[in-house]
């Protein structure tokens, strides 16, 4: 039978000790760090929700909600959302009832874009100044996740869930971006007075003949005034 000495055990300990240090500080360097502290969540349910959907069809033909899940699609040939509009195709989650003009707001959703959805927003920040429509725009090319046209946030975004953080400070002039907690993006505001969160499909110069992306645990938080 082997006998260990006190300081053969103590040595041993230490060691244990270390390499579980080691295993939690890698844990922390991969882990999430979208900051959460003092976000609030906010009810969400269909009555902070509209869905914006070719004016000329019903909407349980471009959208559905079943077992959580929104799915949203559009053809490239479908009208505008309404028929003065000059805008491109599209069925989009518009959140009405969380405009805001001022603060640190927050979208969070699991997101999902199946393989030969191109060319197409799938999510924005309403409201900008002239020029521009829109603080920010998730679009994807050839299954690229994309800020507009580029940056390239993650190169193959197809058939899998991610996880997305959106966090617009208006005050700063900020907006932040973060796939299953990772920093993507940090990008200047573009000013308006108003601004709305949107998801789902809004068809882009080239778009593919069909677009779909589908959306689970939509949460809008606001962040606390100290």
């Amino acid at each position: 039978m082997a006998y260990y000495s006190s300081f053969q055990l103590l040595g041993f300990f230490c060691l244990m000790i270390s390499f579980l240090q080691l295993i939690l500080l890698q844990a922390l360097a991969w882990g999430p760090d979208v900051p959460t502290q003092g976000f609030v969540s906010l009810p969400f349910n269909r009555s902070f929700y509209h869905i914006q959907k070719p004016y000329d069809v019903p909407e349980d033909q471009r959208y559905s909600f079943v077992d959580g899940i929104h799915k949203c699609w559009v053809y490239s040939t479908d009208k505008p959302h309404t028929t003065t509009s000059q805008t491109m195709p599209r069925t989009e989650i518009a959140i009405q009832g969380y405009n805001y003009s001022s603060g640190v707001w927050e979208f969070e959703a699991y997101g999902y874009v199946p393989y030969g959805t191109s060319s197409v927003c799938i999510m924005q920040v309403f409201g900008a100044s002239a020029p521009h429509a829109t603080t920010l725009m998730l679009r994807v090319y050839n299954g690229s996740l994309m800020y507009y046209t580029g940056p390239v946030l993650v190169p193959n975004i197809y058939d899998k869930w991610f996880k997305l953080n959106v966090i617009h400070d208006v005050e700063a002039a900020k907006v932040k971006v973060y796939i299953d907690g990772c920093l993507k993006l940090e990008a200047d505001g573009r000013g308006g007075t108003s601004h709305a969160f949107k998801c789902g499909v809004y068809a882009q110069h080239n778009d593919s003949f069909y677009m779909e992306s589908r959306w689970k645990h939509i949460q809008v938080s606001r962040k606390c005034r100290p």
